[in-house]
């Protein structure tokens, strides 16, 4: 088999890489390099030859979608309150989580995670403090195949996501499975983000996602579409285009790579702008949040171990999550005004 390369788009700063020969220690090897020069530049690449099902993908896509345009009394059956994660008709102010002052992001959400079925008792032993993961999930009785479509899409997200973390493992010249006692555990999620027909023009520093970065160890997203709007931030304030690549996913690592790393690795900051005036289309993301056991210490790892890293006292992966989401949602909506 010929050695995999990888290919490069936007001007090399996201870099398309081919896993289609991850099979073989050689394939393997020329994957992690790929791997380690996108993460130590801009945190981002692109994957193909992934070996998730393309029906699967579009069954995802196509499920959520119906829902989504359902009638909002329906929608608001599963909505998210005390106890309970589904669907929220705002999706919180992501830049809140960077303490950014901004209005609510355009667009709608429904999540759940791998821990969300747990009985009560084991689900509220995950953090003494409040989380995203102690909450159960709560599932739509329409569309009817809606939740064996979201299982089967978070069984695939994980096995894809705990092979990319071995292939990180390489990358970093750590043991392949260094990282598998780490997730023996997860607390992963899964969100769809609906960003809705804009109608109206947004408030001023109002987007689809308020810019941020990720915060857990990876991130794997699917676009349903090429209208694209997902922008990362190239140095200190030039962003860049992230194009769709039909079948593939989107790959970024968040604030806890960042740390383990010791900062060699990046989690780059990244936004979802508006579309064009006059542009009413919507479209889906569907972000698979890749998040360690709840109480993983955030130290550097292997030879990082004792480098420098600033976590505001925060000590474990659960506690550094935990805060970032509560910021996120923290902020009131009524406080800001309808755009006219």
């Amino acid at each position: 088999m010929a050695e995999q390369q990888a290919v490069t788009v936007v001007e090399g700063f996201v870099p398309v890489i081919d896993l289609s020969s991850r099979d073989n220690a050689a394939g393997r090897k020329t994957i992690a390099e790929a791997i380690n020069r996108a993460c130590a530049s801009s945190g981002f690449f692109t994957i193909v030859g992934h070996g998730v099902p393309a029906e699967l993908i579009e069954r995802m896509c196509a499920t959520n979608r119906e829902f989504f345009t359902l009638p909002d009394t329906v929608k608001e059956l599963v909505a998210h309150r005390p106890g309970v994660s589904g669907f929220r008709r705002l999706g919180g102010s992501t830049a809140h989580s960077l303490d950014l002052k901004t209005p609510p992001d355009l667009c709608e959400v429904f999540s759940a995670h791998v821990t969300g079925d747990l009985p009560d008792a084991e689900r509220n032993r995950l953090g003494d403090y409040w989380a995203s993961w102690k909450l159960a999930n709560v599932w739509p009785t329409l569309p009817a195949d809606f939740e064996s479509t979201w299982h089967e899409y978070i069984a695939a997200m994980t096995e894809l996501a705990g092979d990319l973390m071995r292939l990180f493992a390489l990358a970093l010249d750590l043991e392949e499975h260094f990282f598998d006692r780490i997730f023996a555990n997860h607390v992963s999620s899964v969100a769809v983000n609906y960003y809705f027909a804009q109608h109206h023009s947004p408030l001023p520093g109002q987007l689809r996602r308020g810019e941020h970065t990720d915060w857990g160890s990876l991130t794997i997203l699917y676009q349903d579409t090429d209208i694209g709007g997902l922008q990362v931030r190239h140095g200190t304030g030039e962003w860049q285009d992230v194009p769709t690549i039909p079948g593939g996913f989107i790959v970024n690592i968040g604030d806890l790579m960042a740390l383990w790393t010791a900062g060699r690795w990046v989690s780059t900051m990244h936004r979802v702008i508006n579309p064009e005036l006059g542009n009413t289309s919507s479209r889906l993301s569907i972000p698979f949040f890749y998040l360690p056991d709840h109480d993983a210490a955030i130290d550097p790892i292997g030879s990082f171990a004792g480098g420098d890293h600033d976590a505001l006292g925060i000590t474990t992966a659960g506690q550094w999550i935990s805060r970032k989401m509560q910021k996120t949602f923290a902020e009131d909506p009524a406080d800001y005004r309808s755009a006219d």
